[in-house]
């Protein structure tokens, strides 16, 4: 089933290729899923609308995705439980870059897994994916690989206080990293970090104005197409709200698509690549970290843009043309977490926000995760309006959310 032209290779780090000959996997066909976690489900909902069929690979039993489609309960490593989703499945994505790359190469041998595994192996590891941007034309943090105390020491000096210090693989909202304030934190940053003979990365601190991602999507065929810029608030690294259009100029909004676009070229990325941005107050644009799959910034595109991400993703896995991302209306979306679940379904099921109130129309999506704990991502929340300001001073005035934007 692998489709002629195609280049693999894990050394290389680049994204799969294919001949403009490919033929599209068209609806009807079974899309098989490494992760079963939320944005599968996302991603399952959004295509069974066009007639694929689903089956997901995840260790949880009754996943989020597992509710809507059909489930293979096995470690992401089980090289058997690949071989049966490659086997019950078409065309092969994953909704998520921490899987097991070796496996991924596996599955690009018995199936067609039209992302490739060296776009994960490109992802997984900071320094590769740092290297990758740069050979894209696109500037990044400055940055140094640590492999020592002493490197460290060294890296700080020159890269200043505060600096970042990161482990090159794994770490999600704010795990395995440390920001070094003083040269005080040094040793215990490297001996945390480091335990295990984790590689690191150290980054300069780039004093941000505001964060920026883009989701561009790209097909085999070569087509791209990138979704409106979104504006993120983190509140403890992890994601709170995101506000489109960004609240940035237009020619600035326009140049952090062109550069998602240029990323997504330069690695032949297949699917969707999310692009994470740091914006400073002259203008410029540091591209922090991409994630080639679905992401929580582009959340909002589910009721605001004409196409979806999940459909998107769909779309250019299969092979098929591109839809319009166009934005139609001003959006706010805000994560629901596990601290806020409970308040959450209470105003859902007494109808408080089953109808515009104010010029806001909340869209309420929840994943169906089997247990609730503070910080874990539930749900979120679409908050289309006519300005987004109308949408924060919603978020505000529920007093779930209390004070976590500025």
């Amino acid at each position: 089933m692998q489709s002629a032209g195609k280049q693999t290779g894990l050394e290389s780090g680049i994204g799969a290729e294919f001949s403009a000959e490919q033929q599209a996997v068209k609806p009807g066909a079974a899309i098989g899923l490494l992760g079963g976690g939320q944005l599968g489900r996302m991603m399952a909902l959004a295509g069974t609308n066009l007639g694929y069929r689903f089956v997901t690979l995840d260790p949880t039993p009754d996943s989020p995705c597992g509710q809507v489609a059909d489930q293979i309960v096995a470690a992401y490593s089980d090289k058997e439980a690949a071989r049966e989703l490659a086997q019950r499945a078409d065309v092969i994505t994953y909704e998520f870059e921490n899987v097991d790359s070796e496996v991924a190469a596996l599955l690009e041998e018995l199936s067609s897994v039209p992302q490739g595994s060296g776009l994960l192996y490109t992802t997984q590891h900071r320094l590769r994916e740092k290297r990758a941007i740069e050979a894209a034309g696109v500037q990044v943090a400055p940055y140094a690989e640590i492999r020592s105390e002493a490197e460290l020491r060294e890296a700080v000096g020159r890269l200043g206080i505060p600096s970042v210090l990161k482990t090159a693989t794994g770490g999600y909202d704010g795990k395995g990293q440390w920001v070094i304030r003083s040269e005080d934190e040094i040793a215990e940053a490297y001996a945390t970090l480091s335990r295990g003979g984790a590689e690191l990365v150290l980054e300069q601190f780039i004093k941000f104005e505001k964060e920026l991602s883009v989701i561009a999507a790209r097909s085999p065929r070569g087509e791209i197409k990138t979704f409106p810029a979104a504006e993120n608030i983190h509140v403890d690294n992890i994601l709170h709200a995101s506000i489109v259009p960004a609240r940035a100029a237009a020619d600035i909004q326009a140049h952090a698509e062109e550069l998602a676009s240029r990323i997504a070229e330069s690695l032949g990325a297949v699917g969707l690549l999310a692009v994470e941005m740091f914006l400073t107050a002259d203008g410029q644009i540091y591209v922090n970290e991409l994630a080639p799959r679905p992401h929580n910034s582009g959340h909002y595109t589910m009721e605001a843009c004409t196409t979806s991400q999940f459909e998107q993703h769909v779309r250019a896995v299969c092979n098929l043309p591109l839809g319009e991302a166009k934005l139609l209306t001003p959006v706010v979306m805000v994560n629901v977490l596990g601290e806020h679940l409970e308040q959450v379904i209470e105003r859902t099921a007494d109808g408080a926000w089953l109808n515009p109130a104010d010029g806001v129309v909340p869209k309420v999506h929840l994943y169906g995760k089997s247990g609730s704990a503070p910080k874990r991502k539930m749900g979120h929340i679409n908050l289309l309006c006519q300005d987004v300001q109308q949408g924060l001073d919603w978020i505000q005035q529920t007093n779930i959310w209390r004070n976590q934007q500025r």
